[in-house]
């Protein structure tokens, strides 16, 4: 198994950047590919971007293309969500998860953005 543990969300204006940090514990973290996902207040969960374990294939919902990128330490069994030019619709609870083939059976507890407008 492998345990997950997301932070650095926070309160933050339009326009501006912040990183979100998702932290890895357990079994080896290189083994498996990361995505993110966030749920907004009353919307289902919704998907991101991801990364394949190798760090080199990311994909990204059209929503944040250009704007979120995500990239994993693997010496530090950590993978990051770099967030910039938000906006208020970015606010949500954003999560990420490990998985294997497709399937994500592990999930942290989640870490709050708010945008303000």
């Amino acid at each position: 198994q492998v345990q997950l543990v997301e932070s650095g969300g926070g309160l933050v204006q339009a326009g501006v950047s912040l990183r979100l940090s998702c932290a890895a514990s357990g079994r080896t973290f290189s083994y498996y590919d990361m995505r993110w996902f966030r749920q907004a207040p009353g919307k289902e969960r919704e998907f991101v971007g991801g990364l394949k374990r190798n760090g080199d294939s990311t994909y990204y919902a059209d929503s944040v293309k250009g704007r979120f990128t995500i990239f994993r330490d693997n010496t530090k069994n950590t993978v990051y969500l770099q967030m910039n030019s938000l906006k208020p619709e970015d606010t949500a609870v954003y999560f990420c998860a490990a998985g294997v083939n497709g399937i994500y059976n592990y999930w942290g507890q989640g870490t709050q953005v708010t945008v303000s407008s």
